[in-house]
């Protein structure tokens, strides 16, 4: 049976499956030391959340399990205001373009992995 993708928190909090997603991605926020509970100063701006729900499907189209991840609702920040610096932890093409050039020269394998 295919699971519908919900838009909101109270839509996903209604299925079993989804809250099981939502407490297993929490499990992992908290076991990773994620951010930390601050006040907020005087004259700043919070930075909302939202859940982002998505089936995981296996190759023939089967859900394999439901996903809900919690990321940051940053598009509401102005720069100059709210940040002054942004930095995105993702490697430069280059460097992507280097490192499989050493593995096909090297006979290395390649993996890919989600950090959890």
């Amino acid at each position: 049976m295919a699971m519908i993708e919900p838009n909101c928190f109270e839509e996903a909090s209604k299925h079993e499956v989804w809250v099981k997603a939502i407490k297993e991605e929490i499990k992992m926020i908290e076991k990773n030391n994620i951010g930390e509970l601050i006040n907020c100063p005087h004259g700043k701006d919070i930075i909302e959340v939202k859940w982002i729900y998505k089936n995981r499907l296996i190759p023939n189209g089967t859900i394999q399990k439901q996903k809900a991840r919690l990321v940051a609702k940053d598009y509401s920040q102005q720069p100059g205001i709210d940040y002054n610096e942004s930095f995105a932890p993702v490697a430069r093409l280059d460097t992507i373009k280097v490192l499989i050039a050493l593995a096909a020269q090297k006979g290395w394998s390649i993996y890919q992995l989600d950090v959890k």
